[in-house]
């Protein structure tokens, strides 16, 4: 895996020698971590497919913004989207975790020609109604207000190497790393948009084959919420991670790559 900058939109990436004869799979991160939380996948996958894996924006090595508005959803897919296209990939499987399978539901509203299939891991689903939203969408309107008044540093940082730390939903040691390596302004203007209304329009029209991974004890998107989900979109196939949390694709890295596999192996005379 190569490293590499879109300098149009100051987006990190990386990937691997592309070959033409091979499947493409494309990799979106969640909200306050970056590319590295895929690097166990580079390697899994890297020999077989084409891989790209890259830093969103306002994370990682990428460009951060320091408006509320510059993190809107129509945002991140603006820079998903200018990025296939510099680099001219046009058909893919996309997987995406916790607050980027948001992006990859709205990139697949409008750019539905060019995704084979989706794979959803530990997909944000939240109802409209769900009485804790009532609670943390005011509390979080009042966060990004008071940070928009602090000082900002739009300097990008890196990657957190979660090979060395524990990794789980309340980990005090990967949620400090995380946020360090973010910033306030960037994580709380981006976990904000996990949280609007609305965020489940739409789904009964996706129309590619799609896998949804999710850990048994996710404590932030409970079970529940994503068995929901998933009963609103056709051709959809369910994977129960046994035992494990939010944080299946840094702690259940075997059983998420072999569900990976296992998916495009069934569907492999749609993806070819």
């Amino acid at each position: 895996m190569q490293e590499y900058f879109l300098e149009k939109d100051r987006i990190y990436y990386r990937k691997n020698e592309w070959k033409p004869d091979r499947l493409t799979l494309v990799f979106a991160h969640g909200v306050s971590g970056s590319s590295s939380a895929w690097l166990p996948y580079e390697k899994i996958f890297a020999d077989k497919y084409n891989v790209l894996t890259y830093d969103i924006r306002g994370h990682g090595m990428s460009k951060k913004y320091p408006k509320y508005e510059d993190y809107e959803i129509k945002n991140f897919v603006n820079d998903f989207h200018d990025l296939l296209t510099y680099l001219n990939i046009s058909k893919f499987v996309l997987i995406s975790s916790s607050f980027a399978t948001m992006i990859a539901r709205e990139y697949v509203k409008q750019y539905r020609e060019n995704v084979m299939a989706l794979i959803f891991t530990s997909v944000e689903a939240f109802e409209d109604d769900d009485f804790k939203l009532k609670i943390i969408r005011p509390i979080l309107k009042l966060a990004t207000g008071i940070l928009s008044f602090l000082p900002f540093n739009p300097k990008p940082r890196g990657h957190v190497d979660y090979s060395k730390i524990k990794n789980s939903d309340w980990s005090i040691e990967r949620n400090f790393a995380d946020t360090r390596n973010t910033g306030l302004r960037p994580q709380f203007y981006t976990i904000r948009q996990s949280f609007l209304p609305g965020q489940e329009s739409d789904l009964g029209k996706i129309n590619v084959p799609t896998l949804i991974i999710h850990g048994e004890k996710d404590s932030i998107i409970p079970i529940k919420n994503a068995i929901t989900f998933s009963k609103k979109i056709k051709n959809v196939e369910f994977v129960t991670i046994k035992n494990f949390d939010h944080d299946i694709h840094h702690n259940a890295v075997k059983e998420m790559s072999q569900a990976i596999e296992s998916f495009i192996e069934k569907n492999k005379n749609v993806l070819k």
